[in-house]
């Protein structure tokens, strides 16, 4: 039975007979043998492969066992006599799947430019940086439905299609099955979406939050996880068209509880991935960052600092430092006031709560001041907000007044307002960008490349 190589570099023995499939990494031939790195993807370490020249057409598999082949080997496992690997395998039974021709494969180098592997986007999850992106990935999603499972949250997959805008925002894909040749106009010659597929415009969702409250109205605890979308025209390192967003909703629970959840989820998921994908973690910090497993243990260690929006303006005012965007109460922080107070001023997480009401979305719960709103945002060191969220408004009244006051139609969401018509209660909950998590987690620079297939401007060929 084959074996995944990563249980061979922990456990295997001498003497144990194996079977392995994978791709040929490095190739050295020395007088009388040879050796050949292979990796499965299950490990950032490679197995060394031996070969000598009584293995059955030995000279034919060293012309076709270059970087990109693949390859399966059966042996038995003997003491590595190098310094790297405590155990290697000694060919017995070596067949090539596939060549790769030396010529033309451009994984020929062991490092490249993040820039170009972008290029070869269908290639690139065979580095050593790239696998260790997506096993943390990998590790994070199951952290992440670990940490809900053992709290009796249930999980929602909630719409791709749908007719509202959660944020407000109006960067939407609009969904559509009209012939774009000859679209439909109404007598004032606007597009008649009584003649589309669901008989009015239709997007990719933003946001899972509004029906995960639907669902937190049944269920008390919920969250969803699954790719959301944003039309947003922008090429920097933090912006994808794609993304992927977890949104916990939960009922009967205030602005507390939801702070203390966000703080209790992010130690699960940084603990586990230390302890899941170590040798994964110590790469990121020896080539990426080498602040990577400090961010993590200070994530992990520190209890959360909480101020409110009102306090942080007043520290920011004080600041002994300039800051490119004006700091004043009633505007929106920038990620360089964010950072200030992750990375200088607390020097760990900072939860900001009670922002203006005018920054933030209509279904945030409003304060008696009636000048602030229930909301949080979790900032973290190197990045800024993490976590977005909110107590949510409960309060039929309130809510529809909030609406009106954002220029929204209460009758567009006639749904999400007989939620507080029936059985309301006071819920809260929050979103979490999961590639941006997979980026603090491993230091990478660019969002682009902690997603395999990164959806931007421009950008989906495959």
């Amino acid at each position: 039975m084959t074996r995944r190589i990563i249980d061979i570099l922990r456990l295997g023995q001498p003497d144990e007979a194996v079977t392995i499939k994978g791709w040929v990494r490095t190739k050295r031939e020395l007088k009388g043998f040879a050796f050949i790195e292979v990796n499965d993807g299950s490990s950032l370490a490679s197995l060394q492969v031996v070969l000598n020249p009584e293995l059955e057409n030995y000279d034919l598999l060293l012309k076709q066992l270059n970087t990109g082949a693949s390859v399966e080997v059966s042996g038995v496992l003997v003491p590595s006599l190098g310094k790297e690997q405590r155990i290697e395998l000694k060919a017995e039974i070596l067949q090539v799947y596939g060549e790769a021709d030396p010529q033309n494969y451009p994984l020929q180098k062991k490092r490249h430019s993040f820039e170009f592997l972008r290029t070869i986007g269908h290639l690139r999850s065979r580095t050593n940086s790239f696998g260790a992106v997506f096993r943390v990935r990998n590790a994070c999603a199951t952290a992440i439905h670990q940490f809900f499972q053992e709290r009796g949250f249930l999980w929602i997959h909630t719409p791709i299609i749908t007719r509202n805008d959660c944020e407000g925002a109006g960067e939407l894909f609009t969904v559509t099955s009209l012939n774009l040749k000859q679209v439909p106009r109404t007598a004032s010659q606007e597009v008649d979406y009584s003649q589309d597929f669901f008989g009015g415009p239709a997007y990719l969702t933003v946001s899972g939050q509004l029906e995960a409250e639907v669902m937190a109205m049944a269920f008390s605890n919920v969250y969803t996880f699954g790719p959301t979308f944003r039309a947003e025209n922008s090429n920097t390192s933090r912006h994808l068209a794609e993304f992927w967003m977890v949104e916990p909703e939960m009922a009967f629970c205030d602005l507390q509880g939801n702070m203390d959840l966000a703080e209790a989820f992010l130690k699960h998921v940084f603990g586990f991935v230390l302890e899941t994908c170590p040798e994964d973690m110590q790469f990121f910090n020896q080539r990426i960052d080498n602040s990577v497993l400090a961010t993590a243990e200070n994530i992990i260690n520190n209890q959360f600092e909480r101020i409110t929006y009102t306090e942080v303006i007043a520290l920011l005012e004080k600041a002994d430092c300039s800051f490119e965007y004006p700091v004043s109460w009633g505007l929106d922080l920038q990620s360089e006031h964010e950072r200030y107070l992750a990375e200088q001023l607390f020097k760990k997480p900072v939860i900001v709560t009670d922002y203006p009401v005018g920054i933030k979305a209509f279904y945030m719960r409003l304060n008696d001041d009636e000048k602030t709103v229930r909301a949080m945002d979790v900032l973290a060191p190197k990045i800024g907000e993490i976590i977005g969220g909110s107590q949510r408004e409960e309060r039929l009244e309130v809510l529809e007044r909030r609406m009106q006051s954002q220029g929204l139609n209460p009758e567009d969401l006639w749904w999400y307002l007989d939620l507080r018509r029936y059985g309301t209660v006071p819920h809260a909950g929050f979103g979490l960008g999961f590639e941006r998590l997979v980026q603090f987690m491993t230091g990478m620079g660019n969002i682009r490349d902690v997603i395999p297939f990164p959806r931007t401007p421009l950008s989906a060929e495959f």
